[in-house]
């Protein structure tokens, strides 16, 4: 009697939750800002301007469109999500899918892991696991999966440099709405008490700029930055486990590979900068590539 069919090996999505560590950073820098402006005699009134607010955020994300296009702005947008939310480590998991497919092809042989290849959630493992099953050489692999890597690698970086440029930006449009606040102060000069009120106002311009820069902005695309590393980290993981199964290697021997993964101490893999661009050859232009 034939044997039924083993069930392809799944593995499940890590679940999402509120990263603690942004909320609560973003919590204590405005718990610090505005206790201190309190403990002063101050008052949030003082510091509650939609117009100031208005002229930092709408300067702000117009210049930042003039410098981007707009699919990578809109992408920046769509990726505050990974700030705000984190994953449990899939590394653990990854590794374990990939010894039981390891195991499975040095038993039935790698033509055994097709339906695996077709059933793996992560589209880079389905793609990988696809091209060993259709017999394509090593190497080929390796070049067709990097350049995968490589790509997403620089669409994470391209949306960093999107809140990397808002902070740049909103500090100096933050001056020039105190600049255009001044201007309006400098009209009712006969008015002592206006005046000093005026002034007042006009900084909330430059507070909101560099607060939103230094608290938000920047922050966002380190945070972004961090979760492009985990992520080409795993598929730098699963490239490995993949073609330690084509190679036809002791589960035992991948394992032992793909474990230094797990606390990040994998070697960096070369032709490729931490910034997410292919490395330039020694000697400028003149060496670059046909």
């Amino acid at each position: 009697m034939a044997q039924p069919a083993s069930k392809p090996v799944r593995a499940a999505s890590p679940p999402t939750r509120i990263d603690v560590a942004t909320v609560l950073g973003i919590a204590l820098a405005l718990a610090g800002i505005l206790g201190g402006l309190l403990l002063e005699k101050g008052k949030i009134q003082d510091i509650a301007q939609g117009t100031a607010a208005m002229i930092v955020l709408g300067g702000t994300f117009g210049a930042v469109l003039v410098t981007n296009p707009l699919p990578v702005v809109v992408r920046a947008f769509s990726a505050i999500r990974g700030v705000f939310l984190e994953s449990a480590s899939p590394v653990p998991e990854a590794i374990e899918l990939l010894i039981q497919f390891a195991a499975k092809a040095r038993k039935n042989g790698i033509v055994g892991l097709e339906s695996e290849a077709m059933a793996a959630p992560d589209p880079f493992l389905r793609k990988a696991l696809g091209l060993a099953v259709d017999g394509t050489d090593l190497q080929e692999i390796r070049k067709m999966m990097e350049t995968d890597i490589l790509l997403a690698e620089e669409r994470a970086e391209a949306e960093a440099r999107v809140w990397e440029a808002a902070g740049g930006y909103a500090p100096t449009i933050g001056i020039i709405g105190a600049v255009m606040g001044l201007i309006q102060v400098m009209k009712h000069l006969e008015d002592i008490k206006e005046v000093g009120h005026g002034i007042a106002v006009a900084f909330v311009a430059t507070g909101y700029g560099v607060g939103s820069a230094n608290i938000l902005f920047l922050p966002m695309a380190s945070k972004l930055r961090a979760r492009a590393r985990d992520a080409m980290r795993l598929r730098d993981l699963t490239l490995e486990g993949v073609a330690g199964i084509v190679e036809g290697l002791n589960p035992m021997l991948i394992r032992l590979k793909l474990e230094s993964y797990a606390d990040g101490s994998a070697p960096p893999k070369k032709g490729r900068s931490k910034a997410g661009q292919r490395e330039r050859p020694k000697g400028g232009a003149a060496q670059s590539a046909a």
